[in-house]
């Protein structure tokens, strides 16, 4: 996200712009944290485990996905294995960002777990002569809406009484998408053959942790297959 009254171009950044800055981004984590809040008690878990999956976990998609995991009984571990696959992009975010980034105290460690999509947006755009502690506030503040919104979310949650029949549902449907997506674009059927290929070899394996098994048996095999038609030296013109 971007914010159109202050830019690069701007000699610094203080507190009050800080806050101007992350305002956007507040009006779209407060609603999205409400709703993760309020889906994640309904989906079977503690009203207190969904504030504190937000400050500790604080993946906002991934966060989504671990919703109908809980509603299907996964195990916690099965769970954070899965929402860290998931999250290996902010990896590359943070290596773009390193050099920004305060050496050496919490506040880089505190950054680099706090990085999101929106954050990264922002820090991005900011002037260079912005301060770590005022870049850094940036990225709390971020985290701060979004534990708002689970706060409330977890609250309504834990007080209403509502059927979500089907939610379990949910992660089947997330990943039917992203499966016909990645088909589209690769345009060739290798991954979704080495996918149903690694989750039947999971499911053999161990049937209750066979959606993470076959991920990591998926990127290993990414990692390994390579393409007949890439050869060393050649070139291809799209």
């Amino acid at each position: 996200m971007t914010n159109k009254t202050i830019s690069a171009h701007d000699p610094c950044v203080n507190g009050w712009s800080v806050l101007a800055l992350t305002a956007p981004i507040a009006m779209g984590y407060i609603p999205l944290g409400t709703v993760f809040g309020f889906l994640f008690v309904q989906a079977g878990a503690a009203w207190w485990l969904a504030i504190l999956t937000s400050v500790f976990v604080f993946a906002g998609a991934s966060q989504y996905m671990m919703i109908p995991m809980v509603a299907a009984g996964l195990s916690v571990g099965t769970i954070a294995l899965a929402t860290l696959i998931v999250n290996l992009r902010h990896v590359f975010y943070g290596l773009s960002l390193l050099k920004k980034f305060p050496q050496g105290s919490l506040l880089r460690w505190y950054m680099v777990f706090a990085l999101t999509d929106e954050t990264y947006s922002v820090l991005t755009t900011i002037p260079e002569s912005t301060s770590h502690k005022q870049m850094a506030l940036v990225a709390l503040l971020n985290h701060m809406w979004w534990v708002l919104g689970t706060v409330i979310g977890a609250v309504i949650g834990a007080q209403a009484q509502l059927a979500l029949a089907g939610l379990d549902f949910v992660l089947a449907a997330l990943f039917a998408v992203l499966t016909v997506e990645q088909w589209r674009t690769k345009k060739t059927p290798a991954p979704l053959w080495v996918a149903l290929a690694a989750y039947a070899v999971a499911h053999l394996l161990a049937a209750k942790h066979a959606l993470v098994i076959s991920i990591v048996l998926s990127i290993v095999a990414g990692m390994l297959w390579q393409p007949k038609s890439v050869a060393v030296g050649e070139v291809h013109n799209d």
